[in-house]
């Protein structure tokens, strides 16, 4: 059981049967009355985020989450299929419960999958991966280093901001938790 000063963001807790995590949070003391929690919690199963209101002291479950390291290996249809790192069982997960991770994943990626009563609910990327420049228009002659930053696609399909000297072909870092452009890879 987790109480309300254990919260804080990314936290998965159970309500009703179903599991959740704590997209954010605030602690609230208002001059008349008792102190209560304001969060914004995130269902693992279907994606919906809900604003919800906890008494101070107030007490939730903790999930029966089990997280197991898988490898991806393809996309088929809306499809993508990962084999346990250890027992080499394949699992499929559905276009849904991947979200904005599927912008991310390289064959071959090791990811965190996270189960819930045996059944797969959510893809937890590393925190940054390495993927070419697909797409992206020449930079101008003049144009700094510093100066701005132009779209470019990347090999999964992602678009992102990059800055003036990246070309097409050259690898880049890329923060999988804001989607931001973090340096180029040598």
């Amino acid at each position: 059981m987790y109480s309300t000063a254990d919260f804080r963001k990314g936290l998965k807790i159970e309500i009703d049967g179903t599991p959740y995590v704590i997209v954010d949070f605030l602690h609230v003391k208002p001059g008349k009355g008792g102190a209560f929690v304001r969060t914004k919690i995130k269902n693992l199963l279907t994606g919906r985020v809900l604003d919800q209101t906890f008494r101070s002291g107030e007490r939730v479950k903790r999930p029966d989450l089990m997280e197991r390291d898988m490898q991806y290996l393809y996309r088929e249809d809306d499809n993508f299929y990962m084999m346990d790192n250890e027992t080499y069982d394949q699992v499929i997960i559905s276009a849904d419960q991947m979200g904005e991770a599927a912008l991310f994943l390289t064959e071959n990626l090791n990811v965190k999958v996270l189960f819930f009563n045996q059944q797969p609910v959510a893809v937890e990327l590393p925190t940054f991966v390495e993927l070419t420049v697909a797409e992206t228009e020449p930079g101008v002659r003049g144009d700094t280093a510093t100066g701005g930053s132009k779209p470019a696609r990347l090999e999964t399909g992602a678009v992102i901001q990059v800055p003036l000297f990246i070309n097409e072909g050259e690898r880049v870092k890329v923060d999988t938790r804001t989607g931001e452009y973090i340096e180029r890879v040598k």
